[in-house]
């Protein structure tokens, strides 16, 4: 049903909320989000499919939300860009009435295994095995690719000068020794994300929002251990199929398709839940105190507890000086 509609774009009108300006923007279907970027195409945002409501059902010029009680509206006019988003939440709302047809009566002993084992198994387990083998050069080209498709959809890294030289001394004294690449995006990433080749994605939003630099080291020290633990390079495997897999394994190398589809997902990604103990002992072996981070993403009680409990251990020790902060902070405005 997609793949009719990814090449479509249209004009669009959007506001943030009810306060805000409406803006003339362009409006792009992907392949799993639709993605709203401002007449300089840098992405403003980008909504998931599947939680998109109409609000004015019938009525053109359509006026769309990107899920329920939101302020934030889009509204389109253009007549095959509204039926294209129509029959792609059509086709949403069927999968959710019929998530699944019974075909176990199809299917019987050593052929239900065999199916399992190609559904279930065999997936993950060629993702594992082409990601253990990938050399680091390929991870790398790989991942540097993967950030130009980040910034396609974001607008290009944030590189001011003397904020970089800030946020290079932040990263040396989080992950010393460790070749780790940090990027500040001016827009559409809410927080952190990661990618092959020893990359952490920020949002401006954590250099800008915030009065301590405590809180952007929280997110990079999270977003490092998910990284660590969850292989980012088997992630892409796993999201692009057994034919991205098995391409890899025999030429080396992965389709510009699939790893712009992937960057697509990446930027609206639910971040992986952390191990509270684990996260509580990132922050004492970098001597980061936990309370700024903690105000910031407001866990559950437990993670809340626990990283307390491990900042009462911690020495308080500046890790950039004002001014460096400062600095930082403006990397986005140059």
């Amino acid at each position: 049903m997609l793949a009719k509609y990814q090449r479509l774009e249209s004009e669009g009108v959007w506001r943030a909320d009810d306060d805000a300006q409406r803006r003339d923007i362009f409006v792009a279907i992907g392949d799993a989000t639709l993605t709203l970027t401002d007449l300089n195409e840098v992405a403003l945002t980008h909504w998931s499919l599947p939680a998109i409501r109409r609000q004015n059902p019938g009525t053109r010029p359509a006026i769309y939300a990107p899920g329920d009680d939101t302020p934030e509206t889009l509204e389109i006019a253009d007549d095959e860009m509204i039926d294209a988003v129509e029959k792609v939440l059509r086709a949403v709302r069927r999968q959710g009435r019929h998530p699944g047809r019974l075909r176990a009566l199809i299917f019987s002993g050593i052929g239900a295994a065999i199916l399992g084992l190609g559904v279930f198994w065999l997936p993950g387990a060629l993702s594992k095995y082409a990601s253990s083998i990938i050399p680091e050069a390929t991870r790398d080209s790989i991942g540097a690719r993967l950030t130009s498709d980040i910034e396609r959809l974001t607008g290009a890294q944030c590189e001011q000068p003397t904020a970089r030289a800030a946020l290079d001394r932040l990263t040396e004294r989080l992950f010393p020794g460790d070749s780790l690449t940090v990027l500040i995006l001016p827009s559409a990433l809410e927080t952190t994300q990661h990618l092959p080749g020893g990359t952490l994605l920020v949002s401006h939003k954590l250099v800008e929002d915030f009065e301590t630099v405590d809180v952007l080291a929280g997110f990079l020290l999270a977003e490092n251990l998910r990284r660590v633990e969850n292989d980012p390079f088997e992630r892409l495997l796993k999201d692009a199929g057994l034919g991205a897999a098995f391409g890899l394994l025999t030429t080396g190398d992965m389709s510009g398709d699939d790893l712009r589809a992937h960057a697509e997902r990446l930027i609206v990604a639910n971040r992986a839940t952390l191990d509270s103990r684990a996260l509580a002992n990132q922050f004492i072996l970098t001597e980061v105190k936990p309370n700024a981070y903690l105000t910031a993403v407001s866990p559950a009680a437990e993670t809340v507890e626990i990283l307390a409990n491990a900042g009462a251990q911690i020495p308080t020790s500046p890790l950039l000086t004002d001014s460096e902060w400062i600095a930082l902070q403006q990397i986005c405005e140059a």
